[in-house]
């Protein structure tokens, strides 16, 4: 599906850095379209791009974790890892979906199209609620996004560090000196 390597390096650790700064920057550019009216003019098609292209990072990147646990050894930690790491492509596809909704009900030249093709119904009205509902819940997919960013980097870091943690606590400790 993708890299699995980058010029000798397991592909998953470099893909990953993607993930964890366009997740919270489409969480962020979404909060900021939803919540003030001058941003979101501002943001305008970005937002959709951007939730777009962070709609594709993921799956490169857990394609190529995939790959990363297939050739190390059997951990619990890194399963956990893994399945965490498997919720985030529903979240980034939920966020890319309120994006690029959110931003069709606010631009201009998208309604004028549906003023035209749409029975004539209170629209302002119908904007009004339908922008409601989706403001609620992109405030809950952008938090839960970034949420699940960070357990999925918690459990990461515990899987690939937890062994050589112990060996440099035990070493600090055994080099710390004590009062008798």
């Amino acid at each position: 599906m993708g890299p699995n390597t980058i010029n000798g390096l397991p592909a998953h650790v470099l893909l990953v850095h993607a993930v964890v700064v366009l997740v919270p920057l489409t969480a962020l550019l979404l909060i900021l379209a939803v919540v003030w009216p001058a941003a979101r003019r501002r943001i305008g098609v970005v937002l959709p791009v951007v939730a777009f292209v962070t709609l594709v990072f993921v799956p490169l990147t857990t394609h190529s974790g995939e790959w990363l646990e297939h050739h190390t050894p059997r951990d619990p930690l890194v399963r956990i890892h893994t399945h965490l790491g498997d919720d985030l492509l529903v979240w980034s596809a939920g966020t890319f979906l309120l994006a690029a909704v959110w931003w069709a009900i606010h631009d201009e030249h998208v309604r004028e199209r549906l003023r035209r093709r749409v029975p004539r119904i209170d629209a302002m009205t119908a904007r009004r609620a339908l922008s409601a509902v989706l403001a609620v819940v992109a405030l809950g997919v952008a938090a839960g996004s970034v949420v699940q960013v960070y357990r999925i980097g918690d459990s990461g870091a515990k899987a690939a560090w937890h062994e050589r943690a112990d060996q440099l606590t035990a070493a600090a400790d055994d080099r710390t000196p004590r009062n008798k």
